[in-house]
């Protein structure tokens, strides 16, 4: 995909992966960027730091989890702004707690976000993609998409649903001349790992080196991007050897946790 002279609308672009993707793509030459995510003071700052480049930069404040929101925003901003020829699905949440002291609020905001909202925002860009017979969708899913990670089963369920939900597009799509590839980034040093309980020995990578992975993908057409030597490393350690993979994320899962998860044993 050319992104030169092109419209780009990415999910989660006030912070974190989504704001470094934003940038990465302006500074590359995508000429219209659309910045959606709930927070407007965060993705004004975003847009001005765009337009700095000289490049165009919209801001489209939204809770994805409104679908009928999400429906009329999109449309007016269609209508408004012409086509969008890429969707970057990365606005997303992750609550850390061992399963067995998960609250249902936290995990019923990791399903609605994490799965609604970019069903949502797919839904209403694919039809129109479709249309035109033309488009590239990318969808955020993370090394958790393929390896379930203790203390994260809800994340983990989520981003393996997210690999599912693309694999099924990109076949079905295909035929529109719509391009779906799914971005599998390991820990990022992000405002949502501050967060959480690092786990041991996993070294953290910038926003910044994942959206340059993910912007010089598109030019392949790779149905899945993993970003950084540990991920691969971890794909392949889970395909040859998975019972010594478990064994090994149980020791690197942080130890305050652990001992959580001793006390409720005893």
């Amino acid at each position: 995909m050319k992104i030169q002279g092109k419209t780009a609308l990415i999910t989660g672009a006030s912070r974190g992966i989504g704001r470094a993707i934003a940038l990465e793509l302006a500074q590359q030459g995508m000429y219209r960027l659309i910045l959606v995510a709930r927070n407007a003071e965060r993705l004004s700052e975003v847009a001005a730091e765009i337009k700095a480049m000289g490049r165009e930069a919209i801001v489209l404040p939204l809770d994805l989890t409104q679908t009928v929101e999400v429906n009329i925003a999109i449309a007016q901003t269609w209508k408004q702004f012409g086509p969008i020829h890429l969707l970057v699905n990365c606005a997303g949440v992750a609550h850390q707690a061992p399963f067995l002291q998960t609250k249902l609020p936290k995990v019923q905001e990791e399903l609605s976000l994490n799965l609604m909202g970019i069903y949502s925002m797919t839904y209403v860009l694919a039809r129109r993609m479709a249309s035109r017979q033309e488009g590239r969708i990318v969808n955020v899913s993370s090394l958790m998409g393929k390896i379930g990670a203790p203390t994260m089963a809800t994340y983990s369920a989520t981003k393996f649903a997210i690999l599912g939900f693309t694999q099924a597009l990109r076949s079905e799509l295909a035929a529109y001349n719509i391009k779906v590839t799914a971005l599998l980034p390991s820990l990022t040093e992000t405002d949502m790992a501050k967060n959480t309980q690092r786990f041991r020995w996993v070294a953290a990578m910038t926003p910044e080196k994942v959206a340059k992975v993910l912007v010089s993908s598109l030019a392949k057409e790779s149905p899945e991007v993993l970003v950084g030597w540990q991920s691969h490393l971890a794909v392949w350690g889970n395909r040859l050897a998975p019972r010594q993979l478990e064994w090994w994320l149980q020791l690197t899962a942080p130890k305050s946790l652990q001992r959580q998860l001793h006390r409720l044993e005893v």
